[in-house]
């Protein structure tokens, strides 16, 4: 299936750009997200029309998201989770805990899945270094401290 890209999609394409995908990942989550188009005449003379729109949003978005890194480079969180006295958790601290934990700590709102854990959940105490996928091309790293609960 071909898609016309409305934004920049890290590993796929860049705005504008006509690519193949996977049927299923075109019709249920690009074009429903608003991030793809069907690749049809009248959709690539669309998007032709409104480049310049696109990609003024598109830096807008990239401002913003650099904005957002800027607030959490040196951010240092913590999240206080249930332990046993070896410092194993007693279930696991995943990404909905820790974007809350950030919201919460240092005011700047970030979603679930812009939290990145490429290990999975974190299941002990501990000192972690979180990757934030603010924007495609913005990354930033904060230290999360995962301390027993009182």
């Amino acid at each position: 299936m071909q898609v016309i890209l409305l934004e920049t999609i890290k590993n796929l394409g860049d705005l504008g750009s006509v690519v193949d995908v996977r049927p299923g990942y075109g019709r249920n989550f690009l074009i429903p997200q608003g991030k793809a188009l069907p690749a049809t005449k009248d959709n690539l003379a669309e998007v032709e029309t409104r480049r310049a729109e696109l990609e003024k949003q598109a830096a807008e978005q990239l401002s913003a998201a650099e904005g957002r890194a800027e607030k959490l480079a040196e951010a240092s969180i913590t999240v206080a989770a249930k332990s046993g006295d070896e410092g194993k958790l007693f279930g696991s601290v995943g990404t909905a805990n820790i974007a809350d934990a950030i919201t919460e700590q240092s005011g700047v709102e970030v979603a679930k899945a812009e939290v990145k854990l490429p290990y999975g959940a974190i299941r002990q105490t501990g000192e972690y270094d979180i990757d934030l996928a603010l924007h495609a091309d913005v990354t930033v790293t904060i230290k999360l401290v995962v301390v027993p609960q009182e």
